[in-house]
């Protein structure tokens, strides 16, 4: 028997049966996340853990025979962050999916398996809200946007995952179990350890449990879709909203991907708008139909060529589905490279427009969606990957996309991660001393370095 063997087989008897996988057709769906970007590797082994205790088993295990452990959700990241690496055990949280709505607290605890949209409805039932939405809010997991501090849709008024998490229980490189935080609204006890690990992409620790901020669900909600006829103009729109109002969505679709999506699923998009905007208010009261008219008018004299205004909840979605749907849209005409990056929001016209004459000087189409009212930008590189020079050249535009944002004082990501994806660009926004502080920190936590490795650094 051979020593791989034998580890495996302690492994296995450590834990139940059907928890861990070793069969290459078994183990393939667990490889890579949905940016299948960069290439990943295959498993020695695959975990699919059921509580906290076979976490801790796995990870210990991992720590004895030096084997590197990946960390997984729902493999919905954008970024690479859950892509294997030969010879590693991946560790699967998916079967670990409980939700419990604490009323008297207004708190979720969640298990990391967890869908977003599970806890959403469950804070529903009770009238809560759990703000953080990202576009793939219905198939990404609680333990995933913890990992990369998720964002959405609504976060330029309700802010992103770490304004939302309370308490998380967090399995260390050596197997043992911390508990960070609670249920207690203010807590400023010792070092502010929990927000370390909320976007640490798993290189820290394996979230096994998170205490999840509730709000009071909001009202009805104003919804207005504008055209422009400029990228340009859009962006000048959303810049003299927010001078003004904070309204709880402001998306924009550039006109590749308001044709994507009418070319994937006709939503009834104007396809000859040269860019658009769905925004939102949920104010209470009176206040609602304020924001709403004063957006209005700023949409009207930044230069939109039509504005719809509907109170229908229904006919509202409508649009935000439309927009929620840019991803697969976009990836049904090839193969693509998604960015995530981000600028102050005074400079999305400029961002905007750098990303527009990378696209024209590499010679490839760069559809762009936005959460545009917090400046954090989606453009997403399509290229023909069978094409060698078809993929040198989106790859260089991803690379220049990155550098424009970091010109402009911006950010290489805002919501997705840097994942192994955007490893390479991160000393460029971050700088020496912040990389060699970046490296203390994860070498204090994990000095064998098995936890995620590759990602991040």
């Amino acid at each position: 028997m051979t020593t791989t063997t034998h580890a495996l087989e302690e492994l296995r008897s450590s834990l139940p049966s059907g928890v861990v996988l070793t069969e290459p057709d078994a183990m393939e769906k667990y490889r890579h996340d949905w940016s299948r970007n960069p290439p990943a590797g295959m498993p020695l082994a695959v975990v699919r853990a059921e509580n906290a205790a076979q976490v801790q088993a796995a990870v210990r295990w991992a720590a004895a025979h030096g084997v590197p452990v990946v960390p997984r959700g729902a493999g919905s990241g954008l970024s690479g962050g859950s892509n294997a690496v030969d010879g590693c055990l991946t560790l699967s949280l998916e079967r670990m999916n409980a939700v419990e709505i604490d009323t008297a607290t207004r708190v979720a605890v969640v298990e990391p398996g967890a869908f977003n949209l599970e806890v959403k409805r469950a804070a529903a039932e009770h009238g809560l809200f759990y703000p953080p939405d990202p576009s793939s809010y219905e198939i990404c997991s609680i333990g995933g946007n913890v990992a990369t501090n998720a964002g959405g849709l609504c976060c330029v008024k309700y802010g992103v995952t770490t304004d939302y998490v309370l308490g998380i229980d967090v399995v260390l490189a050596d197997g043992t179990l911390v508990t960070l935080g609670g249920k207690r609204i203010k807590d400023v006890a010792g070092l502010s350890l929990l927000k370390l690990f909320v976007g640490s992409e798993g290189t820290l620790g394996i979230v096994t449990r998170a205490i999840l901020r509730l709000v009071p669900a909001p009202g009805p909600t104003s919804t207005l879709v504008a055209t422009f006829p400029t990228v340009a103009a859009a962006a000048a729109a959303v810049v003299a909203v927010g001078r003004q109002i904070r309204p709880s969505m402001m998306e924009l679709m550039d006109r590749a991907s308001v044709n994507a999506v009418e070319d994937f699923r006709p939503m009834g998009l104007d396809r000859d708008a040269g860019a658009l905007l769905v925004a939102q208010s949920d104010a209470p009261g009176a206040a609602r139909v304020e924001e709403a008219a004063l957006m209005e008018q700023a949409f009207l004299d930044a230069g939109a060529t039509g504005v719809f205004l509907t109170d229908d909840p229904e006919e509202g979605e409508m649009f935000v589905a439309a927009r929620r749907m840019s991803f697969h849209a976009i990836e049904a005409r090839g193969s693509i490279l998604l960015e995530d990056v981000g600028a102050p929001v005074p400079l999305l016209p400029e961002l905007l427009a750098e990303v527009a004459a990378i696209a024209e000087r590499h010679g490839v189409e760069i559809p762009t969606v936005a959460h545009a009212g917090d400046g954090n930008t989606h453009p997403i590189v399509v290229y023909d990957a069978a094409d060698a020079d078809s993929t040198a050249r989106a790859r260089a535009a991803f690379d220049d996309v990155m550098a424009a944002a970091i010109a402009l004082g911006g950010t290489i990501t805002g919501e997705h991660g840097v994942g192994r994806a955007k490893k390479g660009a991160l000393p460029d926004q971050l700088g020496p001393d912040v990389m060699a502080l970046t490296r203390r920190v994860k070498d204090a936590l994990d000095p064998d370095g098995i936890l995620n490795p590759g990602a991040i650094l």
